[in-house]
């Protein structure tokens, strides 16, 4: 077990490592600098403001100062165009925002799709069944941009008390996280009906009928725990994903998190910014995994050996 965590934590440092690495050169590979504006400015102001955040040294010089102020400062820089502004500040600014909905869409993902996934594995080739496959289907296919605005028109216009913008009261929150858990809740309902199918195929299930088990108890004593091993996989990276990877969420409910910042960053060419974002989304999900693979060790002691 220890030495698992323990090989586990060393590729998270690896993949960390090589994440911010690529993330450091492509930033600068791209067209412009932060000093690109519509509005040209004079030569020497742009030399003097490279002088000030030391861009205006080798690209090899600025990595080697990067990863020192890293490791050494935990310094992830400052936002370039505003001044004595630190990414930190912005990151602890924006990370409750997407992390409150984060929660709020992984909580709707789980209440909807583990149930609808054991109850359409229990009830197989049934109308309960293929609801479950249709909807599931239906979330999968439907992209984020999608269901959002469409969630806004007809549930935002039509209920006063769901807001379609802004993140100052709890009714802000319902339409962006049942957009996210909706998506998520697809997922999670065909993985918990693919496991639930092939562990109740199992030996030990069909013992368990014969000896006259009630079928509530077959499927949470024997078949639960199992057959609940790929959702849980897929549960850590996916509420990373929604905390990191919810963009475009933000961007149509106008919520003020990190994947806004982002978004404004590579806009405005803010590397430091990016970096940083980039850094912290990739923790962010290297942690997930982590918690992810012990959580299926506890759930299948066989892994323990592996």
């Amino acid at each position: 077990m220890l030495r698992i965590i323990i090989s586990r934590i060393g590729q998270g440092i690896i993949t960390l490592f090589v994440l911010v690495t690529l993330t450091f050169f492509l930033v600068r590979a791209m067209p412009g600098n932060p000093y690109t504006e519509e509005k040209a400015i004079p030569a020497h102001i742009v030399k003097r403001m490279k002088e000030y955040t030391g861009l205006d040294k080798p690209v090899a010089v600025q990595y080697v100062t990067y990863l020192k102020n890293l490791v050494v400062h935990q310094d992830l820089g400052d936002v370039i165009k505003k001044d004595g502004v630190k990414v930190s500040e912005i990151i602890a600014e924006s990370f409750p925002v997407s992390l409150c909905l984060g929660v709020l869409s992984i909580g709707i993902a789980l209440l909807v799709g583990i149930p609808a996934g054991v109850i359409a594995a229990v009830r197989k080739n049934t109308c309960v069944d293929y609801t479950a496959l249709a909807f599931a289907m239906l979330g999968i296919c439907l992209p984020s941009f999608v269901i959002g605005p469409l969630l806004a028109v007809s549930a935002g216009l039509g209920l006063k008390s769901l807001n379609v913008a802004g993140w100052s009261s709890p009714g802000d929150w319902i339409l962006p996280a049942v957009t996210l858990g909706f998506i998520n809740a697809a997922y999670l309902a065909r993985l918990a009906r693919g496991g639930m199918l092939d562990v109740l195929s199992q030996d030990y299930i069909r013992t368990a009928r014969a000896k006259g088990a009630p079928p509530a108890r077959i499927v949470i004593r024997h078949a639960l725990r199992g057959g609940l091993i790929p959702a849980v996989a897929f549960i850590g990276p996916a509420f990373a994903g929604m905390i990191s990877g919810s963009f475009v969420i933000e961007t149509i409910f106008q919520i003020p998190g990190m994947g806004q910042h982002f978004v404004n960053a590579a806009t405005d060419r803010e590397f430091f910014l990016i970096q940083g974002l980039v850094l912290f989304y990739g923790f962010l999900i290297v942690g997930a995994n982590l918690l992810a693979d012990l959580a299926q060790i506890a759930l299948n002691p066989r892994l323990r050996k592996a």
